[in-house]
């Protein structure tokens, strides 16, 4: 028998694992090494910030966890699953609970716009640091972990970018009311 909570429930974790699926494809679409570390920058920030915008901060934070995580393991990176687990995770529950904050205040017209940009920024700036410190633990440098510090702040930028303009695009289909987003 179904409830409405089975109702509710079962597309929200059918979307979070197709939006895992498209985080792990992300990761694997473009990798650009990082010189002098073992790690890479990708294009999973866009899609982790679009996940937590379109589903929210439970289901949001558990496919940009999960998906990352999934994406380090399949991709030969297994060592860090663990780092990207929390850090990943970290990044999009920040950003959700900004956007969901500042979508609450007053901004005007420009509210969710706003929202979305400053909870996407400050969701980066978790991440940054995340990986610096797990940088550091894993490579024994903190010289080595600096190395990666404008590589990942670029990935996130790019992410915001790339979240922002997939957000327009939808927002210009039915999936996606024009007054809900952007």
């Amino acid at each position: 028998m179904q409830t409405k909570l089975t109702k509710r429930r079962t597309p929200a974790i059918v979307m979070t694992a197709m939006m895992m699926c498209i985080i792990m494809v992300a990761i694997f679409l473009l990798r650009i090494p990082i010189p002098f570390t073992q790690g890479y920058v990708n294009l999973s920030d866009g899609i982790i910030f679009i996940a937590v915008i379109l589903m929210g901060m439970k289901y949001g934070t558990a496919a940009a966890a999960l998906g990352s995580m999934l994406g380090d393991i399949v991709g030969g990176f297994a060592m860090w699953a663990p780092w990207t687990f929390v850090i990943k995770g970290g990044m999009a529950f920040i950003t959700a609970l900004v956007v969901s904050a500042l979508g609450k205040s007053s901004f005007g017209k420009e509210r969710r716009w706003t929202s979305r940009v400053i909870g996407m920024i400050c969701g980066g700036c978790f991440m940054v640091p995340g990986y610096f410190v797990a940088e550091k633990i894993m490579y024994g440098s903190w010289a080595v972990a600096a190395l990666g510090i404008p590589w990942n702040i670029g990935q996130f930028a790019v992410g915001i970018v790339l979240a922002l303009c997939i957000l327009k695009a939808l927002q210009k289909t039915s999936v996606i009311g024009k007054d809900e987003m952007l």
